[in-house]
């Protein structure tokens, strides 16, 4: 069997779904099953694209056409198709919501979440538009949808009844690498951004869904604790907004952004970090709560979407979006130090429930299902039958 993953996202972006197929991939390739073969397919007109070739993999550069070229034509015409580009495939794995055009061979497409249907308002125009033009198509013609969790396999199932039968949950995994650093490493983190205080910690883009103006009034309101708010992301679609609410805050003095944390930063800062705050409105996975699990900080979230799923009893999830509400409970956390060490316990012993082998091993089997037109639900089924 042939497999050809489209790694386009994990070119464009470092964060979301950038971070999901540079894991999926270098799993994928080391838990390829004997005989089988994995092609890696990315538009690299410039020449210019740094692509990590696991071993186990090989890698296919198209360079005689711009992918925007592409997928403008596909728009226009529907032409090219994508087998013609990427060569012959028995399967086409397309990890980014939208299945382009395809003569031959079967698909499989990853919906990571619905918010562009559930929370239109916090999906940036030009994608949205995208988004809706083809969804409804590539629902259609995938012969297996892949979702990050069970629940946005249920929103999937409920927005698309007919195509219930080849709807797939194959939970991700905090990204491997990640672990808590030593204390020195953590201090000169620290120091490096002038954190000589406590500090809670929220990650994720600036974008409207992330919710930080929430969160901003939120620390209005723990005037009690006497600390930061930090804030690592890039700046995204409408970041100016929170960018706004931020300046004009009585307490914008102690609330940082950090844009350019790599990895290695990050973990320094989720150690350092009294707890790790997710108030967002809606996420399909949500990899900052596990992140903060390797590194032994404790985890408050909202109930947006799948994180209560991820997280387990591994955070304290909290219930709506009242700003009293979550100003009082992580104020009670943050008075509870026995209570915070429980939380981080209980959060490592979530981690268990996840791994990179595992959804890879699983993605595998949906590609074997499709291949032998099998439906992949029935296929998880059974592999996870036999492996009990």
């Amino acid at each position: 069997m042939r497999v050809c993953l489209d790694i386009q996202a994990a070119i464009a972006q470092c964060a979301g779904v950038g971070r999901y197929v540079a894991c999926l991939s270098a799993h994928l390739a080391s838990q390829r099953p004997p005989g089988d073969e994995l092609r890696l397919f990315c538009f690299d007109f410039r020449g210019r694209a740094a692509v990590d070739v696991p071993a186990g993999a090989t890698l296919l550069r198209l360079r005689w056409l711009p992918g925007r070229v592409a997928q403008k034509a596909w728009a226009w015409c529907g032409w090219p198709p994508f087998d013609r580009l990427a060569g012959p495939a028995d399967i086409y794995h397309f990890p980014n919501f939208i299945r382009p055009p395809l003569r031959r061979g079967r698909s499989v497409v990853t919906i990571h979440d619905l918010s562009f249907i559930l929370y239109p308002h916090t999906t940036e125009e030009r994608n949205l538009r995208y988004l809706r033009a083809y969804i409804n198509d590539t629902v259609a013609w995938a012969d297996a949808i892949l979702a990050d969790s069970e629940t946005i396999a249920n929103e999937i199932r409920a927005q698309w009844p007919g195509s219930a039968s080849k709807v797939v949950a194959v939970p991700l995994a905090a990204p491997e690498g990640f672990q808590r650093p030593p204390d020195d490493v953590v201090r000169r983190t620290r120091e490096a951004h002038g954190l000589s205080r406590p500090y809670l910690l929220s990650v994720g883009t600036l974008e409207p869904r992330k919710n930080y103006a929430f969160l901003v009034e939120v620390f209005e309101r723990l005037g009690a604790f006497d600390g930061d708010l930090v804030i690592a992301g890039r700046p995204g679609w409408k970041w100016g907004e929170t960018a706004a609410r931020i300046a004009a805050s009585p307490r914008a003095h102690q609330i940082r952004v950090i844009a350019a944390a790599d990895d290695a930063e990050l973990c320094a800062l989720y150690a350092g970090a009294e707890l790790l705050v997710c108030a967002s409105l809606y996420e399909g996975f949500g990899f900052p709560p596990l992140e903060a699990m390797v590194c032994g900080t404790p985890v408050v979230v909202s109930e947006g979407g799948s994180l209560p799923e991820v997280c387990g009893d591994g955070a304290r999830v909290i219930r709506g979006f009242d700003a009293d509400a979550w100003s009082a409970e992580l104020a009670r956390l943050l008075g509870d130090s026995a209570g915070r060490a429980a939380l981080v316990q209980r959060g490592r012993a979530n981690l268990a429930r996840y791994s990179w082998a595992q959804t890879a091993r699983r993605t595998w089997a949906v590609y074997r299902a499709v291949a032998e037109g099998r439906a992949p639900v029935a296929a998880l089924r059974s592999a996870a039958e036999t492996a009990r």
